[in-house]
This record gives structure tokens, C-alpha cells and sequence, in this order.
């Protein structure tokens, strides 16, 4: 026989040794082997489940991330304007106090000036009336020394005056 040619004895042999090498396969190894092929499948498909869930969290967080960071610059920005806001406004009342203050030391100083003005002015004129009737009396002494002077004088008044 050639090597081409199959011996029959052979053939019943190996098919004989192939179906107790299935038999013992199927009873022995071949649940346990598709036990754990099932079990690998079904932690490979979890851990894609959670690879997946954990991808959508991760995006959800990024998006979360991106939304407090949004939040937090508009908040800064807002933050930032008021202050600013803030600055200017009380920057604007400490000016208007101050005119305000100015312009009350203005009016104070102004009318002390006026007062005091006033009050020169009143004993200017009556120095003037002091030495105006200094004066007059001087020249009244001098005028009036006769009697005959003291006479026309006299009735020089009553005429001026209106006796009504």
C-alpha cells in the first residue's frame, strides 16, 4: 500500500480513537471550556459596558469642566466689573464730598470775609463820625466864639427846619 491509499483497519482505528477523544472532550473539558469562553465573553462585554460608561462620564465631565470654567470667567468678568463699578462709584462720591466740602469752606470764608468786611466798614464809619464831630466841634468852637456868630447860626436852623 502506498502512503496515498488509506489502510481501512487504520481509518476504523482513528475514527474509533476520534469519537472517544470527542465523547471525553464533550463530557469532561468541553462544558467547562465553553464555561469559561462564556465567562471571558460576558467580563470582555461588561468591560466594554463600562469602558463605554466611563467614556460617557469622562465627556460629561469634560462638558461639566467646560461649563464651570464658562461659569467661573463670567463670574470673574462679573466680579471684575463691579469692583470696577465699585472704584468709580465711591471714587465719585469721595469727589462730590469733597467739592462739597470745598464749597462750604468757600461759602464760610466767604461770608466771614463779608463780616468782616462789614465790621470795617461800620467802624470805619464810625471813626469818620468820631472825627467828623471831633471836627465839627473844633470848628463850632472856633465859629462860635461871639455871640453875634451864635445868633445867625441859630436862626439860619430854624429856618432849615419844617415845623409841622
Amino acid at each position: 500500500m502506498g502512503l496515498l491509499t488509506p489502510d481501512p483497519g487504520l481509518v476504523f482505528w482513528s475514527a474509533i480513537t476520534f469519537g472517544i477523544l470527542v465523547f471525553i472532550l464533550r463530557r469532561y473539558a468541553w462544558k467547562p471550556i465553553l464555561q469559561a469562553v462564556k465567562s471571558r465573553e460576558e467580563t470582555i462585554e461588561y468591560a466594554l459596558a463600562a469602558a463605554e460608561q466611563a467614556r460617557v462620564e469622562v465627556e460629561d465631565l469634560n462638558a461639566t469642566k467646560v461649563q464651570i470654567m464658562n461659569e467661573a470667567k463670567e463670574e470673574r468678568d462679573k466680579l471684575i466689573k463691579d469692583a470696577r463699578e465699585l472704584k468709580k462709584s465711591m471714587l465719585d462720591d469721595a469727589k462730590s464730598k469733597a467739592q462739597q466740602e470745598a464749597d462750604k469752606i468757600i461759602a464760610s470764608a466767604r461770608l466771614q470775609i463779608e463780616r468782616e468786611k462789614n465790621e470795617a466798614i461800620l467802624q470805619l464809619k464810625e471813626k469818620v463820625a468820631e472825627f467828623s464831630v471831633d471836627i465839627a466841634g473844633k470848628l463850632l468852637e472856633e465859629e462860635l466864639q461871639t455871640s453875634d456868630k451864635q445868633k445867625a447860626i441859630i436862626d439860619k436852623y430854624l429856618q432849615e427846619v419844617n415845623f409841622n
